[in-house]
Protein backbone atom coordinates (compact mmCIF):
# COMPACT_ATOMS: atom_id res chain seq x y z
CA UNK A 1 0.00 0.00 0.00
CA UNK A 2 1.32 3.20 -0.71
CA UNK A 3 -0.39 6.71 0.55
CA UNK A 4 0.22 9.74 -1.74
CA UNK A 5 -1.05 13.35 -0.76
CA UNK A 6 -0.15 15.59 -3.67
CA UNK A 7 -0.25 19.72 -3.35
CA UNK A 8 -3.44 19.22 -1.24
CA UNK A 9 -4.83 22.72 -0.05
CA UNK A 10 -7.78 23.65 2.12
CA UNK A 11 -8.75 26.84 3.17
CA UNK A 12 -11.74 28.22 5.64
CA UNK A 13 -12.60 31.64 4.80
CA UNK A 14 -9.18 33.39 4.73
CA UNK A 15 -7.67 30.96 6.90
CA UNK A 16 -4.93 28.57 5.00
CA UNK A 17 -5.29 25.29 7.11
CA UNK A 18 -2.97 23.31 4.33
CA UNK A 19 -1.28 25.04 1.74
CA UNK A 20 -0.16 22.69 -1.05
CA UNK A 21 0.69 19.59 1.37
CA UNK A 22 2.88 16.54 -0.36
CA UNK A 23 3.54 13.51 1.23
CA UNK A 24 4.16 9.53 0.48
CA UNK A 25 3.48 6.89 3.12
CA UNK A 26 4.57 3.09 2.58
CA UNK A 27 2.67 -0.28 3.67
CA UNK A 28 3.26 -0.79 7.17
CA UNK A 29 4.84 2.67 8.04
CA UNK A 30 4.06 4.35 11.16
CA UNK A 31 4.13 7.82 9.93
CA UNK A 32 3.77 11.02 12.46
CA UNK A 33 2.24 14.37 12.03
CA UNK A 34 3.38 16.88 14.10
CA UNK A 35 2.79 20.29 15.03
CA UNK A 36 1.62 23.05 17.08
CA UNK A 37 -2.50 23.57 17.12
CA UNK A 38 -3.47 25.25 14.29
CA UNK A 39 -0.90 24.24 12.06
CA UNK A 40 -3.18 22.14 9.62
CA UNK A 41 -2.36 18.31 11.10
CA UNK A 42 -6.27 17.59 11.92
CA UNK A 43 -7.35 18.99 9.01
CA UNK A 44 -5.21 16.78 7.21
CA UNK A 45 -6.11 13.40 9.41
CA UNK A 46 -9.94 14.31 8.49
CA UNK A 47 -9.39 15.56 4.57
CA UNK A 48 -7.73 11.39 4.75
CA UNK A 49 -10.55 10.06 7.08
CA UNK A 50 -13.21 12.00 4.31
CA UNK A 51 -14.64 14.22 6.76
CA UNK A 52 -13.11 17.27 5.05
CA UNK A 53 -13.03 17.90 1.36
CA UNK A 54 -10.21 19.42 0.00
CA UNK A 55 -9.62 22.48 -2.21
CA UNK A 56 -7.32 21.54 -4.57
CA UNK A 57 -5.10 18.47 -5.06
CA UNK A 58 -5.49 14.69 -5.35
CA UNK A 59 -5.06 12.03 -2.83
CA UNK A 60 -4.33 8.62 -3.73
CA UNK A 61 -4.54 4.79 -2.20
CA UNK A 62 -2.04 2.27 -4.65
CA UNK A 63 -2.93 5.02 -7.29
CA UNK A 64 -6.79 4.90 -6.90
CA UNK A 65 -8.36 7.73 -6.19
CA UNK A 66 -9.59 7.84 -2.58
CA UNK A 67 -11.29 11.81 -2.53
CA UNK A 68 -13.94 9.81 -4.81
CA UNK A 69 -15.02 7.70 -2.25
CA UNK A 70 -17.53 8.11 0.62
CA UNK A 71 -16.23 8.32 3.88
CA UNK A 72 -17.43 4.55 4.77
CA UNK A 73 -16.49 2.84 1.45
CA UNK A 74 -12.46 3.94 2.42
CA UNK A 75 -10.29 0.96 3.78
CA UNK A 76 -9.68 3.18 6.36
CA UNK A 77 -10.69 3.73 10.27
CA UNK A 78 -10.22 6.73 12.51
CA UNK A 79 -9.41 6.50 16.19
CA UNK A 80 -10.32 9.30 18.49
CA UNK A 81 -9.33 11.14 20.43
CA UNK A 82 -11.87 11.14 23.01
CA UNK A 83 -12.07 7.08 22.41
CA UNK A 84 -15.86 7.76 21.43
CA UNK A 85 -16.91 4.34 23.11
CA UNK A 86 -20.76 3.54 23.43
CA UNK A 87 -21.01 2.99 27.57
CA UNK A 88 -24.07 0.84 27.34
CA UNK A 89 -22.27 -1.97 25.40
CA UNK A 90 -19.39 -4.14 27.21
CA UNK A 91 -15.71 -4.04 25.63
CA UNK A 92 -17.17 -7.15 22.80
CA UNK A 93 -19.78 -5.36 21.83
CA UNK A 94 -18.07 -1.92 21.42
CA UNK A 95 -15.24 -3.94 19.25
CA UNK A 96 -18.08 -6.01 17.63
CA UNK A 97 -20.69 -3.03 16.56
CA UNK A 98 -18.45 -2.18 12.84
CA UNK A 99 -18.61 -5.79 12.08
CA UNK A 100 -21.59 -5.91 13.13
CA UNK A 101 -22.67 -2.96 10.65
CA UNK A 102 -21.20 -4.97 7.56
CA UNK A 103 -23.66 -7.43 8.58
CA UNK A 104 -20.65 -10.59 9.01
CA UNK A 105 -21.94 -13.85 9.98
CA UNK A 106 -21.91 -14.33 14.57
CA UNK A 107 -18.98 -16.73 14.75
CA UNK A 108 -16.98 -14.57 12.27
CA UNK A 109 -17.83 -11.77 14.58
CA UNK A 110 -17.12 -13.49 17.38
CA UNK A 111 -13.67 -15.25 16.30
CA UNK A 112 -12.29 -12.02 14.99
CA UNK A 113 -13.50 -9.93 18.05
CA UNK A 114 -11.98 -12.46 20.49
CA UNK A 115 -8.35 -12.63 18.30
CA UNK A 116 -8.38 -8.91 18.55
CA UNK A 117 -8.88 -8.80 22.42
CA UNK A 118 -6.53 -11.23 22.69
CA UNK A 119 -3.95 -8.75 21.13
CA UNK A 120 -4.69 -6.31 23.03
CA UNK A 121 -4.50 -8.25 26.14
CA UNK A 122 -8.46 -7.44 27.18
CA UNK A 123 -9.85 -11.09 26.86
CA UNK A 124 -10.52 -11.35 30.85
CA UNK A 125 -12.38 -8.02 30.29
CA UNK A 126 -14.93 -8.64 27.59
CA UNK A 127 -17.87 -7.97 29.95
CA UNK A 128 -16.68 -4.74 31.48
CA UNK A 129 -18.42 -1.87 30.77
CA UNK A 130 -15.61 1.35 30.01
CA UNK A 131 -16.83 3.41 32.83
CA UNK A 132 -15.24 0.03 34.69
CA UNK A 133 -11.92 -0.20 32.69
CA UNK A 134 -8.51 2.75 33.41
CA UNK A 135 -7.93 5.18 30.64
CA UNK A 136 -5.33 2.69 29.11
CA UNK A 137 -7.89 0.19 28.94
CA UNK A 138 -10.33 2.40 27.23
CA UNK A 139 -7.96 3.31 24.91
CA UNK A 140 -6.97 -0.12 23.59
CA UNK A 141 -10.84 -1.17 23.38
CA UNK A 142 -10.81 2.00 21.17
CA UNK A 143 -7.51 0.77 19.18
CA UNK A 144 -9.37 -3.08 18.90
CA UNK A 145 -12.52 -1.65 17.29
CA UNK A 146 -10.28 0.07 15.15
CA UNK A 147 -7.80 -2.64 13.65
CA UNK A 148 -10.51 -5.60 14.02
CA UNK A 149 -12.46 -4.37 10.65
CA UNK A 150 -8.71 -4.78 9.05
CA UNK A 151 -7.98 -1.61 7.85
CA UNK A 152 -5.50 -0.76 5.40
CA UNK A 153 -4.49 2.14 7.20
CA UNK A 154 -5.46 3.52 10.45
CA UNK A 155 -5.95 7.36 11.36
CA UNK A 156 -5.23 8.40 15.07
CA UNK A 157 -6.11 11.92 16.80
CA UNK A 158 -4.16 12.67 19.63
CA UNK A 159 -4.57 9.45 20.86
CA UNK A 160 -2.71 9.04 24.15
CA UNK A 161 -3.47 13.12 24.84
CA UNK A 162 -5.97 11.62 27.83
CA UNK A 163 -3.74 9.29 29.54
CA UNK A 164 -1.56 10.58 32.46
CA UNK A 165 2.37 10.26 32.13
CA UNK A 166 2.85 6.70 33.24
CA UNK A 167 0.51 4.98 31.24
CA UNK A 168 0.82 6.69 28.24
CA UNK A 169 4.38 5.66 28.21
CA UNK A 170 3.30 2.43 28.50
CA UNK A 171 0.85 2.91 25.81
CA UNK A 172 3.56 4.15 23.38
CA UNK A 173 5.04 0.96 23.87
CA UNK A 174 1.95 -0.98 23.77
CA UNK A 175 0.81 0.86 20.40
CA UNK A 176 4.11 0.22 18.65
CA UNK A 177 3.93 -3.07 19.20
CA UNK A 178 0.72 -3.60 18.12
CA UNK A 179 1.37 -1.67 14.77
CA UNK A 180 4.20 -4.21 14.04
CA UNK A 181 1.85 -7.04 14.60
CA UNK A 182 -1.03 -6.64 13.11
CA UNK A 183 1.35 -4.82 10.24
CA UNK A 184 -1.57 -1.92 9.62
CA UNK A 185 -0.15 1.30 8.20
CA UNK A 186 -0.66 3.81 11.17
CA UNK A 187 -0.26 7.60 10.83
CA UNK A 188 -0.65 9.68 13.74
CA UNK A 189 -1.54 13.21 14.89
CA UNK A 190 -0.14 14.42 17.99
CA UNK A 191 1.82 17.80 19.36
CA UNK A 192 3.95 15.70 21.40
CA UNK A 193 7.08 15.31 20.12
CA UNK A 194 8.18 12.65 22.34
CA UNK A 195 5.63 11.04 21.53
CA UNK A 196 6.13 11.29 17.67
CA UNK A 197 9.97 10.29 18.54
CA UNK A 198 8.80 7.32 20.36
CA UNK A 199 6.16 5.77 17.96
CA UNK A 200 7.24 7.22 14.16
CA UNK A 201 9.29 5.52 11.54
CA UNK A 202 8.94 9.07 9.86
CA UNK A 203 7.52 12.16 10.53
CA UNK A 204 5.92 15.21 8.99
CA UNK A 205 7.20 18.67 11.03
CA UNK A 206 3.81 20.96 10.15
CA UNK A 207 3.51 24.74 10.62
CA UNK A 208 1.17 27.01 9.77
CA UNK A 209 -0.47 24.86 6.81
CA UNK A 210 2.90 23.38 5.39
CA UNK A 211 5.39 20.74 5.61
CA UNK A 212 8.64 21.74 7.20
CA UNK A 213 10.51 18.92 7.02
CA UNK A 214 10.18 14.60 6.68
CA UNK A 215 12.49 12.28 8.26
CA UNK A 216 13.31 9.91 11.03
CA UNK A 217 13.76 10.73 14.25
CA UNK A 218 17.20 10.72 14.41
CA UNK A 219 17.35 12.71 11.51
CA UNK A 220 15.33 15.23 12.55
CA UNK A 221 16.00 15.63 15.85
CA UNK A 222 20.14 15.54 14.57
CA UNK A 223 19.96 17.46 11.63
CA UNK A 224 16.47 19.89 11.86
CA UNK A 225 16.53 21.26 8.53
CA UNK A 226 14.77 24.82 9.51
CA UNK A 227 14.97 27.51 12.54
CA UNK A 228 11.31 26.06 13.41
CA UNK A 229 11.92 22.74 13.26
CA UNK A 230 15.54 22.82 15.47
CA UNK A 231 13.18 25.51 17.98
CA UNK A 232 9.92 23.32 18.01
CA UNK A 233 11.49 19.27 18.26
CA UNK A 234 12.81 18.64 21.68
CA UNK A 235 15.19 21.41 23.45
CA UNK A 236 17.66 23.09 21.33
CA UNK A 237 20.42 26.35 21.78
CA UNK A 238 20.03 28.52 18.77
CA UNK A 239 22.88 31.13 17.93
CA UNK A 240 22.89 33.41 15.02
CA UNK A 241 25.57 34.47 12.84
CA UNK A 242 26.97 34.05 9.21
CA UNK A 243 28.41 30.79 8.08
CA UNK A 244 32.15 29.99 8.16
CA UNK A 245 34.51 27.51 7.27
CA UNK A 246 35.20 26.06 10.34
CA UNK A 247 31.62 27.02 11.93
CA UNK A 248 29.80 30.03 12.92
CA UNK A 249 30.85 33.84 12.90
CA UNK A 250 29.46 35.87 15.56
CA UNK A 251 30.71 39.30 16.81
CA UNK A 252 30.25 38.51 20.79
CA UNK A 253 31.74 34.72 20.81
CA UNK A 254 34.11 34.42 17.57
CA UNK A 255 34.00 31.07 15.49
CA UNK A 256 31.19 28.23 17.26
CA UNK A 257 32.28 25.07 15.77
CA UNK A 258 29.67 23.25 13.85
CA UNK A 259 29.38 21.49 11.01
CA UNK A 260 26.83 22.56 7.37
CA UNK A 261 27.27 22.96 3.67
CA UNK A 262 26.32 27.20 3.79
CA UNK A 263 28.22 29.08 2.10
CA UNK A 264 30.53 31.24 3.85
CA UNK A 265 29.20 34.50 4.66
CA UNK A 266 25.57 33.55 4.51
CA UNK A 267 23.21 34.12 7.62
CA UNK A 268 23.01 30.83 9.46
CA UNK A 269 21.82 29.84 12.78
CA UNK A 270 23.75 27.18 15.05
CA UNK A 271 22.21 24.61 16.61
CA UNK A 272 23.38 22.42 19.23
CA UNK A 273 21.45 20.05 21.38
CA UNK A 274 21.89 20.63 25.52
CA UNK A 275 23.07 16.90 25.81
CA UNK A 276 26.09 17.42 23.47
CA UNK A 277 27.25 20.63 25.56
CA UNK A 278 30.04 19.87 27.87
CA UNK A 279 30.65 21.93 30.82
CA UNK A 280 34.53 22.99 31.68
CA UNK A 281 36.33 25.18 33.32
CA UNK A 282 39.50 25.89 30.69
CA UNK A 283 38.11 26.51 27.60
CA UNK A 284 34.85 27.77 25.02
CA UNK A 285 32.47 29.76 25.70
CA UNK A 286 32.42 32.21 29.10
CA UNK A 287 29.28 31.81 31.31
CA UNK A 288 27.82 31.83 34.35
CA UNK A 289 25.41 29.25 35.45
CA UNK A 290 22.33 30.74 36.73
CA UNK A 291 19.76 27.45 37.47
CA UNK A 292 20.33 23.87 38.15
CA UNK A 293 17.59 21.47 37.92
CA UNK A 294 17.82 18.05 38.66
CA UNK A 295 15.56 14.94 37.00
CA UNK A 296 16.15 12.20 38.11
CA UNK A 297 18.76 10.53 35.26
CA UNK A 298 19.66 14.11 34.31
CA UNK A 299 20.38 17.49 35.36
CA UNK A 300 19.80 20.35 33.67
CA UNK A 301 22.12 23.61 33.90
CA UNK A 302 20.80 27.24 32.77
CA UNK A 303 24.16 29.22 31.72
CA UNK A 304 24.00 32.88 31.43
CA UNK A 305 26.20 34.01 28.27
CA UNK A 306 26.93 37.66 27.26
CA UNK A 307 25.79 38.55 24.38
CA UNK A 308 23.20 35.77 23.87
CA UNK A 309 19.74 36.56 24.41
CA UNK A 310 18.37 33.42 26.64
CA UNK A 311 20.16 30.87 28.77
CA UNK A 312 22.06 27.90 27.16
CA UNK A 313 20.67 25.11 28.43
CA UNK A 314 23.06 22.00 29.09
CA UNK A 315 21.76 18.48 30.21
CA UNK A 316 24.28 16.85 32.25
CA UNK A 317 24.36 12.94 33.30
CA UNK A 318 23.30 12.77 37.49
CA UNK A 319 23.16 15.28 40.00
CA UNK A 320 25.37 18.03 38.91
CA UNK A 321 28.76 19.14 40.43
CA UNK A 322 28.00 23.13 39.64
CA UNK A 323 26.06 25.74 41.48
CA UNK A 324 24.31 28.54 40.60
CA UNK A 325 26.86 31.92 40.59
CA UNK A 326 29.72 29.70 39.76
CA UNK A 327 31.43 30.28 35.99
CA UNK A 328 32.07 28.03 33.51
CA UNK A 329 33.24 27.40 29.84
CA UNK A 330 30.77 25.36 27.42
CA UNK A 331 32.70 23.91 24.64
CA UNK A 332 31.20 21.37 22.21
CA UNK A 333 32.15 18.96 18.68
CA UNK A 334 31.92 20.29 15.70
CA UNK A 335 30.02 17.79 14.25
CA UNK A 336 27.19 17.58 17.05
CA UNK A 337 26.23 20.85 16.64
CA UNK A 338 24.72 21.71 13.09
CA UNK A 339 24.58 24.88 10.81
CA UNK A 340 20.61 25.75 9.47
CA UNK A 341 20.06 28.39 6.91
CA UNK A 342 19.05 31.64 8.93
Amino acid sequence: MVLTIDRVSRRFGEVTALDEVSLTIGQGEFFALLGPSGCGKTTLLRILAGFETPDSGDVTLDGGDLLALKPERRPINLMFQSYALFPHMNVAKNVAYGLEQERLGKDEIRRRVGEVLETVGLSAMAGRKPQQLSGGQRQRVALARAIVKRPRLLLLDEPLSALDKKVRADMQLELKRLQNEVGITFVVVTHDQEEAMSLADRIAVFESGRVCQVDAPIALYERPASRFVADFVGANNLFEGTASARGLSNGHFGTLPAEGELPEGAPALLAVRPEKISLAADRGLAGTVADVSFYGGVSHVSVDVTGHPKPVLVAVQGASQVRPGERVRLGWRPEDAVLISG
